[in-house]
């Protein structure tokens, strides 16, 4: 079984341009996003870039990068680079969050293994801030007791008349099988994709499995400046 973890950057960020780039405690965005994943078990790690700047800061620091055209999504980038490439699992890794477990990443990548009625698989963490629960930013996920999928939505789901509940908020690392990433990005977007802006209900809407694995890591991705401060802060603390 030969693993790939492939990083999409983008320079052009609408929120924060030339993140990828941007310092973090003397070390770019990118370098350690690409640090944290190598020590997963992985066979190859790639940049996937459409930026030259990236390309000569992942050369660099001795990464492998490949550049690619534009693309509206990271999840076409990591289907681009993969054309070339002779692997069973594709991990497609997020390129803002500095702070991912590398465990999390053999997790995600066992459980879908595992699964032979998944396609994909992927990570959630349980909510204990109740203001995540009904913000739109914070992308919530229901799951059969096997694990399986049933929706992702950013409203509150599910509807709790008389408590609370357990609510899981999406970790977006998603790991997928060669075949069906391949499948995937020909599928056309669907409705409910493009209602809640969220990709993977392409997959749902298609009839096709997603594993769940519930972990105990809530990313920490740098979408604005302001988050940088907070990652260097968790970095001195030695909070990683």
């Amino acid at each position: 079984m030969k693993i790939i973890g492939v990083i999409p950057a983008r320079y052009d960020s609408t929120r924060f341009p030339g993140k990828p780039l941007v310092k973090i405690l003397g070390k770019s965005l990118i370098r350690r996003v690409y640090e944290r994943a190598a020590l997963a078990k992985l066979q190859k790690l790639i940049v996937a870039t459409d930026d030259e700047r990236i390309v000569d800061e992942v050369l660099s620091f001795g990464g492998e990068v490949v550049l690619t055209k534009k693309f509206d999504t990271g999840t076409d980038r990591v289907a681009e680079v993969i054309k070339k490439e002779v692997y069973d699992i594709v991990v497609n890794i997020q390129g803002d969050e500095p702070l991912i477990k590398p465990e999390v990443i053999d997790v995600v990548i066992y459980e879908l293994v595992e699964n032979a009625w998944a396609g994909v698989s992927t990570a959630a963490t349980r909510i204990y801030i109740d203001e995540e629960i009904d913000d739109p930013n914070v992308v919530k996920v229901v799951l059969a007791k096997n694990g399986r999928a049933l929706y992702f939505s950013r409203s509150r789901i599910p509807y709790n008349r008389e408590s609370m509940g357990m609510y899981y908020k999406h970790i977006g690392i998603y790991v997928y099988k060669r075949d069906f990433l391949e499948r995937f990005v020909s599928f056309e977007k669907s409705s409910l994709e493009i209602a809640e802006s969220l990709e993977q209900l392409r997959v749902l809407e298609n009839g096709c499995g997603i594993h769940v694995s519930i972990v105990n890591y809530d990313s920490i991705g740098v979408d604005i400046p302001e988050d940088v401060k907070k990652v260097e802060e968790l970095l001195k603390a030695g909070k990683q």
